[in-house]
């Protein structure tokens, strides 16, 4: 990068050298993920062919919604506005993630709404953002376009004042400045819109313990197996009553008061669409608040949609390596494929997981006829060299894992 660093947060100096230091832009670039570099498995091209006929359907149909709904929406003098997400990193680079969509003038980012209204939120591709970090400006280097390039295309590197959203609006970027842990915020602006914030979590690098923990069903009751019961709690209730798993929220603080310095990551398979709805949540219900790791679910053309257990080994390997000294505590729920994803970070990076706790679905949880039947339709424990701990509650966990992590300090 030819820009030089900036100054650290919070750096004093003489006016004159603070006023020039204020010209010296964050170096910033795209980060690399599985639609920017999709293996060969993992490819359309590579899938039998009724697989690539349903997928391209899809893709076709989704672009063609995006088409007409983006003309309706300019139709109704929406412009683009930038949707803010919690952002993370290391006293060295922060990681930051935004969206561009198109929004009435009166539009709010990052209001509370219920799940079928952020589906049904509409993209402003290619849009130029201008984003700051405690009011200095980032510097970015833009290297093609990764939907459309396998290879960065050197040819088209250039370095400018402002980002330029994906092809579904979405912009994730790595900027190299030093930072003091804590909180700062991250400010993103858009042509003719003011400038929307939100949280960066600056990571301390003595902190030792990290914790990652899926949403739904393990800290918010979703139901997710059952699928119908699934689709009206993402989409149709009321965010405002929805339940928290009891004793979770208990249990967090007590691993945010054993480990002060611990960051808390909520990874789910729910889409960047619900981010608002969960972050309010976490909020309301007393959760120590840290970033979210949600996933896109606008069909690629190279990748598809990722799959849950993909998305989340992603983030998690993504974790494991912006914190190489850190060591984790993993909880999910037997609701989905935790069991079986978590024992596969165990053994991917023996020695950087410090146990795993899993909360136990209900019958009625679990399965549409769990209730009647009596009997449950979720996964085996995993069977890994990692305590594995195991409840129906966040009282129940705390019963062992806690005694078990004090005795490890």
């Amino acid at each position: 990068m030819p820009s030089p660093a900036a100054p650290s947060a919070g750096e004093g100096g003489d006016g004159g050298d603070a006023d020039a230091m204020a010209t010296v832009p964050i170096p910033a670039h795209r980060v690399v993920t599985t639609f920017d570099a999709a293996s060969r498995h993992e490819r359309i091209e590579s899938k039998p062919l009724p697989v690539r006929l349903f997928r391209r359907a899809v893709t076709g149909a989704f672009e063609a919604w995006v088409r007409v709904s983006t003309r309706v929406v300019r139709h109704w003098d929406w412009y683009p506005n930038v949707e803010p997400y919690v952002g993370y990193g290391t006293e060295d680079y922060s990681r930051l993630i935004c969206r561009t969509l198109y929004a009435p003038r009166n539009a709010t980012p990052g209001k509370l709404m219920r799940g079928i209204h952020g589906m049904l939120t509409v993209p402003a591709a290619q849009r130029q953002v201008r984003i700051s970090i405690d009011g200095m400006p980032l510097q970015t280097v833009q290297i093609g376009r990764s939907e459309s390039y396998d290879r960065p295309d050197r040819s088209r590197a250039c370095g400018s004042e402002y980002a330029i959203s994906d092809s579904s609006g979405y912009l994730d970027l790595v900027a190299e400045y030093l930072l003091s842990p804590g909180i700062h915020r991250v400010a993103y602006q858009v042509r003719g819109r003011r400038e929307v914030e939100s949280n960066l979590f600056t990571i301390p690098s003595g902190a030792r313990v990290g914790i990652i923990s899926d949403v739904d069903d393990t800290i918010m009751v979703t139901q997710v197996p059952t699928l119908w019961k699934a689709a009206y709690n993402l989409l149709l209730r009321n965010p405002k009553t929805k339940a928290s798993v009891p004793g979770m929220s208990v249990l967090f603080n007590k691993l945010a008061d054993l480990y002060p310095d611990a960051p808390f990551f909520y990874l789910s398979t729910s889409p960047w669409n619900v981010e608002s709805s969960i972050r309010h949540f976490i909020i309301d219900h007393g959760f120590p608040e840290g970033p979210l790791l949600l996933r896109d679910l606008d069909p690629r053309p190279k990748t598809f949609v990722p799959s849950g257990t993909q998305h989340k080994l992603e983030f998690a390997e993504q974790l494991m390596a912006d914190f190489p000294d850190m060591k984790f505590i993993l909880i999910g729920d037997d609701g989905q494929k935790d069991p079986t994803t978590y024992a596969t970070i165990v053994k991917r990076y023996p020695g950087r997981v410090l146990a795993i706790g899993i909360r136990q679905l209900s019958p009625r949880e679990s399965s549409a006829l769990g209730s009647v039947a009596g009997v449950t339709a979720t996964q085996p424990m995993p069977v890994t060299d990692v305590p594995v701990f195991t409840g129906t509650t966040g009282a129940n966990l705390m019963k062992t894992m806690l005694p078990y992590l004090k005795s490890r300090m």
